[in-house]
């Protein structure tokens, strides 16, 4: 993802285009997490989720395609827990993330929506279908793998990153999150029509803790023993120019999903706002190519 560096002192161009309101909403038994909730060209317009990356928030990673899903789409997008606003708790797992985007799919009453994520949010959307395959009806999986654990040199990375936070576990991680909770109510409170200043406001509302921990767990995750067994629409859009998550091992998870369609694009790993012309439309359309598989 970019950089506050970029965003605010290169100025990188962002896409001009409108924030959507959002609000804390209420999971039974998990607590509050915040949600936009933007409705399509009908009351009975499709739904889909968007699970957004890793240090990120929802809007952050999805403010680009909001608009223009909802000219076909129910859009729906949530801070997952201890990002953003998300849920607050002592342990941070993909499991737990998973479980949060059902109870919002219940609270919504949304029916099978399509779940789309990016980087960490794939993961978290393939463990949805992992842990509630009857509740959705298609995924789409944008700049993500199944499996981080492939080089030494990731292997170091997430090991020392397991190890730093084990010998950390002593701060009080509860007030850590809360002070970043609170921080993430003020920041959001910027003018949405400075996008710059609103996009490192977001930047901000998730605390290196939290990304931290997020990390490690990104490191424990591998699906490929089950990739196979995935049976709804699925699309995977790959970045061929990412640095972050080689295109080799994106097209390799994609290839063990029966039936992928692959949708890639000349982009970053941060193709999702830096290069949101070029995302934008690859992504519109592997999410189209899901919706008319999951009718027929």
């Amino acid at each position: 993802m970019p950089s506050p560096r970029d965003l605010l002192l290169a100025r990188v161009p962002l896409p001009r285009v409108k924030i959507p309101a959002g609000r804390m909403v209420e999971l039974p038994g998990r607590g509050e997490t915040w949600v936009t909730d933007t409705p399509g060209p009908t009351p009975d317009a499709p739904a889909i989720v968007l699970l957004h990356a890793v240090g990120c928030t929802g809007l952050l990673t999805w403010f680009p395609v909001i608009e223009p899903l909802s000219e076909r789409y129910r859009v729906v997008t949530l801070d997952q827990r201890w990002h953003g606003r998300g849920i607050t708790s002592e342990a941070f797992s993909l499991r737990d993330c998973a479980d949060d985007v059902a109870a919002l799919i219940d609270v919504l009453g949304l029916d099978r929506p399509i779940v789309a994520g990016y980087s960490m949010g794939s993961i978290i959307a393939q463990r949805v279908w992992r842990q509630h395959p009857d509740r959705i009806s298609g995924l789409v999986l944008a700049a993500t793998i199944g499996h981080f654990r492939h080089g030494t040199k990731e292997l170091f990375f997430h090991q020392s990153m397991e190890i730093a936070m084990g010998l950390t576990r002593g701060l009080s991680h509860s007030r850590t999150v809360r002070h970043a909770a609170r921080r993430a109510v003020g920041a959001l409170d910027l003018p949405a029509e400075d996008l710059h200043q609103w996009a490192l406001a977001e930047f901000r509302s998730t605390s290196p803790w939290a990304v931290a921990q997020a990390v490690s767990a990104l490191g424990r995750h591998h699906s490929h023993p089950w990739l196979r067994r995935i049976d709804v629409p699925t699309a995977v859009v790959v970045t061929r120019r990412d640095k972050v998550l080689p295109p080799r091992d994106q097209l390799a998870l994609a290839r063990s999903i029966p039936g992928a369609t692959i949708h890639d694009i000349d982009a970053g790993h941060a193709a999702c706002v830096l290069e949101a012309d070029v995302f934008v439309p690859a992504f519109l359309e592997a999410v189209h190519t899901v919706r008319a598989r999951a009718r027929a």
